[in-house]
């Protein structure tokens, strides 16, 4: 990308990770051009959806779903995607919990003004660390960045420590398993706890990895066994890949790596996928209309725009070189860190979504400035991550090109006390 000074930057942030294909993309402009009306004509999608509008779902969204999940809800960020998958939560559990849709009158006047019996007190489970979104219900499930909830009101719901994995992975293998069961025996303390005080835990909201909070990640068997816990008391499961999903990590889905027992009962999305949303199970499914509502109910004009690039994304095999670039990438920010580890360490990553900490806060910070300066932008994480997401149509050239300028950089770093 070029700023408003004429530098040439090499984007390795992508506009917070939502920028698939690039700039320009003219498979995308070809789209544009060809569906105008779209764009021009936004239409209230929950009432009044074009003709085709079923039909374009189907070759966009559903055909990229997560296995075992066919329905679909479109929304316009990720925030909202979030905040209207709780709610699906919490209808489905009182569903449960009624034995079907038997309001009572009391309940339907109660929740009007925002009292029992009709306004409930039921919870959602989330994780230290974790980023679902600035809306109200999101920012609850929230725990990242003081900024984004001083002064705000909030629910009492629960939140477990993520755990906090150590690397080289294949060194900590005895204290990453203790860790992540920790994290586990925190979440059932939770659940029996909020559940015994009459805020029962409907939902565990969890990332696969983290993005936000620092880049953290747990294993697969975290994953399954976390799911496990979930069905035991009866709460669902929401994975929330809207910084995973579309292909970074390598495949379409993350959460599709750690080997399910049964698929998560919801996934939601945004960033490169060009519009919000979540897919869903069939339990979750709200029996009367108008329940998950707004106004445009997403955007069609976002929905041409997946079209268009999931069959960039295929024609191209972009997974497959996400795979590789990134591979070629964190083979490159190891081999830095072994060579500075008093500055460098931590490098991880899955696919081409990458990370590595510096020392401080202050040094990542200010190592983050000098190589947009340098001509590369990344990201920041977490108290002292620097993140690395690339778009998917990354080489193997623009890794090496990103390596050269982190080395100038470090080195030209290193003999300062940081």
């Amino acid at each position: 990308m070029v700023d408003v000074d004429g530098n040439v930057i090499l984007d390795m942030f992508a506009q917070f990770s939502s920028t698939p294909v690039g700039y320009n993309n003219p498979t995308l402009l070809q789209a544009i051009e060809e569906n105008q009306s779209m764009f021009v004509n936004r239409p209230a999608l929950g009432n009044l959806p074009p003709k085709d509008w079923a039909e374009r779902l189907k070759n966009s969204l559903l055909s990229v779903s997560p296995r075992g999940l066919n329905q679909v809800v479109t929304m316009a960020c990720g925030s909202c995607s979030n905040e209207n998958a709780f709610k699906a939560m919490f209808m489905a559990y009182r569903r449960r919990e009624r034995g079907g849709n038997n309001y009572s009158l009391e309940e339907m006047e109660s929740c009007l003004k925002n009292e029992a019996p009709g306004c409930s007190d039921l919870s959602i489970l989330s994780f230290y660390g974790a980023n679902h979104g600035r809306t109200m219900g999101s920012l609850a499930a929230t725990h990242t960045k003081w900024a984004h909830k001083l002064d705000f009101p909030t629910v009492d719901w629960p939140f477990a420590d993520f755990p906090k994995l150590k690397y080289p992975l294949e060194e900590y293998v005895d204290e990453n398993r203790k860790e992540e069961e920790r994290s586990l025996g925190q979440v059932c303390d939770l659940i029996e706890k909020y559940n015994k005080k009459g805020r029962h835990v409907v939902g565990v909201a969890v990332e696969p990895i983290q993005a936000e909070g620092g880049d953290n990640y747990a294993s697969p068997e975290f994953f399954r066994a976390l799911q496990r816990i979930c069905k035991q008391n009866g709460c669902y499961l929401l994975v929330d890949e809207v910084q995973t999903g579309m292909g970074s990590t390598g495949s379409m889905w993350q959460h599709e790596t750690w080997g399910l027992d049964t698929p998560p009962d919801a996934v939601s999305f945004s960033k490169k996928m060009m519009t919000g949303g979540f897919y869903y199970s069939d339990e979750l499914r709200p029996s009367e209309g108008y329940r998950v509502f707004n106004t445009w109910m997403g955007d069609p004009g976002r929905v041409v725009l997946l079209e268009a690039l999931i069959k960039v994304v295929k024609q191209e095999e972009l997974l497959r070189n996400v795979t590789r670039s990134g591979q070629t990438l964190l083979q490159g920010v190891m081999s830095l860190q072994n060579e500075y580890p008093h500055l460098l360490s931590n490098a991880r990553g899955s696919g081409a979504f990458l990370a590595i900490d510096g020392s401080s806060g202050s040094f990542r910070d200010t190592l983050a400035v000098r190589l947009r300066n340098a001509g590369l932008h990344t990201g920041v994480c977490g108290p002292r991550t620097l993140r690395f997401r690339p778009m998917l149509i990354y080489r193997e050239k623009h890794a090496f090109i990103a390596l050269d300028i982190m080395r100038d950089t470090v080195r030209e770093m290193n003999d300062k006390v940081w």
